[in-house]
């Protein structure tokens, strides 16, 4: 099996939050592997401004995920530990980046991020982010 690190963002621009849609057409939040010797918030700042093209600012830990998929290409189960940021940027300016597999960028109220997340871990994670922004004021 192969075990690696990731970092992301929930990306907040006032009471709205950056979800991403992948080309399996999953609602999530923009994230990436981390490289060894790499700082987590800086690949979880990278990813963001990647997918998305938005430049955002690390404002508190979220939490962590983990996920499994069998991947094809390496013939072999991948496990993914993800180490999420909550993060604010200005405006919700985005512009989806196709060759990194993004289909769809935006900015979404809380409740209706709720409804297009694809993944139950990614809703909790998002009220956890929500909670953590209504705490940073």
């Amino acid at each position: 099996m192969i075990v690696r690190n990731c970092a992301g963002g929930l990306v907040f621009a006032g009471d709205k939050v950056l979800l991403i849609r992948n080309d399996k057409h999953e609602w999530s939040f923009p994230k990436g592997v981390c490289k060894t010797g790499d700082r987590l918030v800086d690949i979880a700042k990278a990813r963001v401004l990647i997918e998305t093209g938005v430049d955002a600012e690390v404002v508190a830990p979220c939490g962590k995920t983990s996920y499994e998929f069998y991947s094809a290409s390496r013939g072999k189960p991948v496990h993914n530990n993800i180490s999420w940021f909550v993060m604010t940027c200005p405006s919700e300016e985005c512009t989806p980046n196709v060759s990194e597999g993004i289909s769809e960028a935006g900015f979404f109220t809380v409740e209706e991020a709720m409804e297009n997340v694809t993944y139950s871990q990614d809703k909790s994670l998002l009220m956890v982010a929500f909670q953590k922004m209504r705490e940073h004021g």
